[in-house]
């Protein structure tokens, strides 16, 4: 008959080997120390147990509390936004003002620089026309002179009489003498008392002054003028000045105290009428 097998668990390296130490005896006081130890922490796992009950019931109190605080942060953020949002509106709407008076700047002086050369060319314009005016003025009186000084020449070489050749004679004889307001020679003259001293040659009273010299004889037009004619400058009976037509577009008069009596033509200082005495 054969034994029965035995069966062999193979044992865990972890399992537990029993000591073959005989167990000590363990004293009272060491006995009463765990106690003491046991003790304790049963104590501390009971006090806090009792501070995690306390702490349980915190929450719900928080729980409470959590809407009232979170409903006045999001009013403070929405104000918060809001008054962002205004202020971004102010700056943007002062930053469009201040583009569209900086435009109306530019667009206004743009406009007052195109006013300026509008203006100034209407005065150049205007300067221009009233030069082309003066200057056909001086030409028309430059060709009426050229024309009595063509109609005149064959005068100063057969004089209609013998007494304007006396009167051409004594101006010619004078030049050179000295230009004396109210003087009447013989060294020294102003305009009128030489006219008058020249045709008193011949027998021909003039009045003293050149005023009424202008209106002494017969009037004549500026393209009709022969030798011997007085011409004045200015009106007719307020006449500034007079000399007397000697041919070829000259006169011959005391002119001023810097000239003294002189030969001029006509074209420089055209006069403004003529009269005829002889």
């Amino acid at each position: 008959m054969e034994e029965p097998l035995i069966p062999v668990v193979p044992m865990s390296h972890t399992a537990h080997i029993r000591s073959h130490r005989k167990p000590r005896p363990r004293s009272s006081s060491a006995l009463a120390m765990r106690a003491g130890v046991a003790g304790g922490v049963l104590g501390t796992l009971a006090v806090a147990g009792a501070a995690g009950t306390a702490n349980a019931a915190e929450p719900v109190t928080q729980t409470i509390e959590l809407p009232t605080l979170t409903a006045d942060m999001t009013a403070q953020v929405a104000e918060s936004a809001e008054v962002t949002q205004q202020a971004a509106a102010d700056y943007q709407l002062r930053a469009e003002r201040d583009a569209a008076a900086q435009k109306a700047a530019k667009q206004a002086k743009s406009d007052l620089a195109d006013a300026k050369k509008k203006t100034e060319a209407k005065e150049k314009a205007e300067a221009a026309r009233k030069e082309a005016a003066e200057r056909a003025t001086r030409s028309a009186g430059r060709t009426t002179l050229t024309t009595a000084s063509t109609a005149a020449s064959s005068d100063a070489v057969a004089p209609a009489s013998g007494s304007v050749g006396t009167v051409i004679s004594f101006l010619r004889a004078q030049v050179g003498d000295a230009y004396v307001m109210g003087a009447s020679g013989p060294d020294a003259w102003d305009c009128s008392s030489l006219v008058q001293a020249a045709f008193k040659q011949v027998g021909v009273d003039l009045p003293r002054v050149s005023q009424d010299q202008s209106v002494a004889g017969t009037p004549v037009s500026l393209s009709n003028i022969q030798v011997g004619d007085i011409l004045y400058w200015g009106g007719a009976g307020s006449a500034y000045h007079v000399g007397v037509y000697i041919g070829g577009g000259q006169y011959l008069d005391a002119a001023n105290p810097s000239k003294g009596v002189v030969i001029q033509d006509l074209s420089g200082y055209p006069a403004s009428g003529a009269v005829r005495v002889l």
